[in-house]
């Protein structure tokens, strides 16, 4: 392999540390103490020591740890199968035990996993209420239509006792109740009668119920 591809073989070789320990305490950023953070390899001598970098972008050198190291991190890695495995490692670099857990890389079970909860949560309910929405477009015309057809029942059953108790009477049809407020002005008309030697009688509308013989 030429040169110049290993070293961007070796720039590739990032690893993504969830948390790590070496012998038991935990290895942070020691700027910050982030747990999280990526260790670089910058060489492709396995020698060479590895950068790491947190989320608030500080960087630093380890000097114990190498790119071999990262290499064999990578290598003893456990890997993801299900959304709910962790992706564990544990190597062991000059009598020191150094492990922890890789950020979890995407997997075709988590697609899976994220499309169920999609599924369920967005898609389903979703198409749920379109379907109600539906029934409701098809049956609401219908109910309201027997319910039309009821009250009808109901009025012409009314109707033909009311018959049957007046003798068919049948109600005025100029018949107008009396105001129930009425207009003090024009005393419930809902007009004036103004007479005149000199002219007709004129009729005119009231002002203050607007000549509708009533008053709020």
């Amino acid at each position: 392999m030429p040169l110049n591809d290993q070293r961007e073989e070796v720039r590739m070789l990032t690893l993504k540390i969830q948390q790590m320990t070496i012998d038991g305490a935990p290895y942070v950023c020691p700027e910050c103490l982030s747990e999280a953070f990526t260790l670089d390899g910058g060489s492709f001598i396995d020698a060479m020591p590895v950068h790491g970098n947190c989320w608030q972008s500080h960087s630093w050198e380890d000097p114990l740890i190498t790119v071999g190291d990262l290499k064999r991190i990578k290598e003893a890695s456990t890997g993801r199968q299900r959304p709910e495995d962790a992706d564990l490692f544990e190597i062991t670099i000059g009598g020191a035990v150094l492990a922890g857990e890789l950020y979890p890389e995407v997997t075709p079970e988590d697609v899976k996993a994220a499309v169920r909860v999609y599924w369920r949560r967005l898609v389903k309910p979703a198409l749920r209420r379109q379907r109600r929405r539906a029934v409701r477009a098809v049956t609401q015309p219908v109910k309201q239509a027997a319910r039309r057809g009821v009250a009808a029942a109901k009025a012409g059953a009314l109707e033909a006792a009311w018959t049957a108790q007046t003798g068919g009477y049948e109600p005025d049809p100029d018949y107008t109740p009396e105001p129930i407020n009425p207009c003090p002005a024009c005393r419930g008309e809902g007009a004036h009668v103004i007479e005149s030697r000199l002219h007709d009688t004129t009729t005119v509308r009231c002002s203050v119920c607007s000549g509708t013989g009533e008053i709020d």
